[in-house]
């Protein structure tokens, strides 16, 4: 009893709570185990190993490569037999007549899907429709009755709430890991249309297309990536809002596909820099590097330049945020879109469109480095260049870049010069006048053409 009181009175006085203690999950693994399955897949062989069939391991190879070969191909030395290569992942049923969600890269390409059930039955599934942009694919088993998920809301997530996962790493099944939410709407290579949700949840091979639980029991996304330098759980991990995979979910059933709206312009983070040279208080938004002819923006009026604030009533604060607002929105529907142009804030309306062959909205890297003062040798594009440029009326190619800002801020060689603070250049003519009139200590910026992409970047010219 003595020592129960000083226990108690020792987590009073470093701030603790006497009742406060970690979540238990166990209700909650017991409730939705069974409706979390395993999917391993068959694909065929390369033929390019159908030609190595029985032959020996190239003469030469060092003993450290050996091994990967022995795993690659998964024989020993003095031959190699094609073989089909399976992949492992997981999935999770979301209606009681057999339609389960996983990833698109779990089933892609394969041959044959094979899901299995917490109760050991094995039944080969059939995909119903797969998205590569947003990773989820919908498959369907023949079986009746099944257990299901309750399906949440991913908007309803906050940063540092309780998540957790089952799955099947490296093949061991029914693995369950927790942790918090680390972050919301991540943007990553390759996923413009998908506002991540970022876990510090161990995810691991084998994990991806498993469902992500709030406390409520509610699936509240997919498992989808990792950033890793070893090819294991770093305690970064990256889930499919089920937000997004819903509407997918719902377009991969009715018709196979999914159709996403498309805006036509191409776009940029907006730099404290760049912020400063088209007087914004502070950057925030999807600046326009390039609008494409005949595209909703064009038609709508949006200009290079013009720095998109907000989309049909969401806030946009960074360029990633913007590809996935407008890619579930309805196709054919005016929607409202803030942009800040001419240091003040206007209100446009845009149809949007049909996004085809995954033209439209880009996310252009950020520009590099900033600095000081102009110092460029540039001269006029000769009817060869414009044409191979698909540049046709304006602009002017850096011969040389010399010591100063435009140095500093990443111009180089081979460049094309488009605008700078919203004047057109069309020639080396206009090039000089606008320089030559630029004020002094101020950011100033500039959109040039690189490897075919428009790129803003802001420097200063000094005093």
């Amino acid at each position: 009893m003595f020592k129960k009181i000083m226990w108690s009175f020792f987590l009073l006085l470093i701030n603790v709570p006497v009742n406060a203690q970690l979540p238990d999950f166990t209700e909650m693994v017991k409730e939705n185990g069974a409706a979390v399955v395993n999917i391993s897949t068959t694909k065929k062989a390369p033929e390019i190993l159908s030609a190595l069939s029985g032959k020996q391991m190239p003469e030469g190879v060092p003993p450290q490569m050996e091994e990967l070969f022995k795993h690659f191909f998964n024989q020993p030395r003095g031959g190699m037999q094609p073989r089909d290569a399976k992949s492992l992942g997981s999935g999770f049923i979301v209606s009681d007549d057999g339609y389960i969600l996983t990833n698109h890269h779990v089933v892609k390409d394969a041959e044959e899907i094979i899901v299995k059930l917490k109760d050991r039955r094995q039944l080969v599934a059939k995909l119903i429709g797969s998205d590569e942009s947003t990773d989820i694919a919908l498959l369907q088993i023949q079986a009746k009755n099944l257990p299901v998920v309750k399906k949440g809301s991913s908007a309803q997530l906050q940063v540092g709430e309780w998540v957790l996962a089952i799955g099947t790493p490296f093949g061991f099944e029914q693995s369950v890991t927790a942790g918090i939410v680390s972050a919301k709407g991540r943007s990553l290579p390759g996923g413009s249309y998908v506002p991540f949700i970022q876990t510090d949840v161990a995810i691991n091979p084998g994990n991806s297309g498993g469902p992500l639980f709030n406390m409520n029991g509610e699936v509240v996304g997919i498992n989808s990536q990792i950033y890793s330098r070893s090819g294991g759980y770093m305690g970064l991990s990256f889930a499919i809002p089920m937000d997004v995979a819903m509407n997918v979910m719902e377009q991969l059933k009715t018709k196979g596909s999914v159709s996403r709206g498309w805006l036509g312009v191409q776009i940029q983070d907006v730099t404290r820099e760049l912020a400063e040279s088209f007087g914004m208080d502070r950057p925030y938004g999807a600046l326009v590097a390039k609008v494409i002819k005949d595209s909703p923006a064009e038609k709508a009026g949006l200009k290079i330049g013009d720095v998109i604030v907000e989309f049909d009533g969401h806030e946009i604060e960074t360029s990633g945020e913007l590809p996935p607002v407008v890619g579930i929105t309805a196709i054919d529907e005016k929607v409202k879109v803030k942009i800040f142009r001419n240091k003040g804030k206007k209100s446009i309306r845009v149809v949007v469109g049909l996004l085809e062959n995954k033209a439209g909205v880009a996310v252009i890297d950020e520009p590099e480095k900033l600095s000081n003062k102009l110092g460029l040798v540039v001269k006029e594009l000769t009817e060869m260049q414009r044409e191979r440029l698909e540049i046709t009326e304006y602009g002017v190619i850096v011969q040389e870049v010399k010591q100063g800002s435009a140095l500093d801020a990443g111009v180089q060689q081979g460049d094309v010069i488009l605008r700078i603070q919203n004047n057109v250049v069309r020639g080396k003519a206009d090039f000089d006048k606008i320089v030559k009139k630029l004020p002094t200590g101020q950011s100033i910026a500039i959109l040039i053409q690189r490897r075919g992409s428009p790129v803003f970047l802001a420097l200063k010219v000094d005093k």
